[in-house]
């Protein structure tokens, strides 16, 4: 049994998703206490939740303290089971972050999944889908990880009622083809394109934010695109992707409440340039996002900005489970080398 502080480092959700699938993975019981204990609502919400159900589903294991609001629960994990999974957040929870838990879970199955969640698709806090689909499992496929995602419907917080389907093959088994990964350098620029996403708001949202990147990017109208998308509730979102030879990068804001549509842009662009300018292939959110499947896998390293908190302490709770496998190093003004030693 491993016991895990909940409020260590960044002490938020990602400290529960990445102790329950390491423990399913490596069939090690765990209890995960003071959970999300430096977040203004500490305790399991609806995403959380949904995300320890479905991990002890598609293990085959229990779970004591899986109710709202609990601080603390313990997980005992049997074994990865192939399936066709479904699950339902009820609220606008990210479908994105429940995905998360049970991927590499389901990478270690003797089968293929399809896992279906219906929930948010697009919230302000959590990877949207597209950085899922057009950078993150992309790049997992040069190291033999065979998965897809998509998305059904959109669904925008507050509202919800979005759903997403992703497929799943095993790629951990005795067959595995897993190969060190290296990602040094990003590769000639080849192509950059940004959209606005709005659903049942006014036009002008879209061609406002839209007006506002190409005018701080120096973009041109055929880069910046405006779409509107059919959704349960008002929702705005722009999704920028800078592809590169060797990545793509998927940078998003989200728009919200009483925050205006030229607000909303330049976060946006602030995103974008700050990237850019850093020069490394490996933007802040996939970095700590690579740290997981390359300790699973043949490990490997690549270069990025200066490590989050995310980071940092996604790092420290893998290396409770796998021992001390990452490690990182400053090399110039926000470029850091990350390595990652696999099993």
């Amino acid at each position: 049994m491993i016991t895990i502080d909940g409020s260590q480092g960044e002490g938020g959700g990602q400290i529960v998703r990445t102790s329950l699938a390491l423990a399913a993975i490596t069939g090690t019981p765990v209890t995960i206490e003071r959970i999300r204990a430096k977040r203004p609502k500490p305790g399991l919400q609806r995403q959380h939740l949904v995300a320890v159900q479905a991990a002890a589903r598609v293990s085959g294991g229990q779970v004591e303290g899986a109710e709202l609001g609990s601080r603390a629960l313990t997980f005992h994990p049997q074994q990865p089971t192939a399936g066709d999974w479904h699950f339902d957040i009820g609220s606008a929870g990210s479908c994105t972050l429940v995905l998360q838990t049970v991927l590499p879970i389901l990478l270690h199955a003797t089968g293929g999944s399809t896992v279906t969640i219906t929930g948010g698709t697009h919230n302000g806090m959590a990877p949207p889908v597209e950085f899922l689909a057009e950078s993150f499992l992309p790049v997992l496929h040069r190291v033999g990880i065979s998965a897809t995602v998509e998305v059904q419907r959109h669904g925008f917080y507050p509202a919800g009622g979005g759903a997403i389907r992703t497929t799943i093959q095993p790629a951990f088994g005795s067959n595995s083809s897993s190969v060190p990964f290296e990602l040094l350098e990003r590769g000639k620029a080849l192509d950059r394109r940004a959209e606005v996403l709005i659903a049942n708001l006014p036009a002008h949202v879209a061609s406002r934010e839209a007006q506002a990147l190409k005018h701080g990017l120096h973009w041109s109208h055929s880069e910046v695109d405006e779409r509107e998308v059919r959704a349960d509730g008002p929702g705005n979102v722009i999704i920028a992707r800078l592809r590169f030879a060797n990545v793509t990068t998927v940078v998003s804001a989200f728009g919200e409440l009483r925050k205006a549509a030229e607000q909303v842009a330049q976060e946006a662009v602030q995103q974008i340039r700050r990237h850019l300018e850093a020069g490394v292939p490996v933007c802040e959110h996939l970095a700590d996002q690579l740290l997981l499947p390359l300790a699973l896998g043949a490990g490997g390293r690549f270069r990025t900005v200066k490590p989050s908190e995310h980071l940092t302490t996604n790092a420290a709770i893998i290396a409770r489970f796998l021992g001390e496998v990452v490690t990182w190093e400053e090399q110039g003004a926000d470029d850091w080398l990350v390595t990652v030693t696999g099993r």
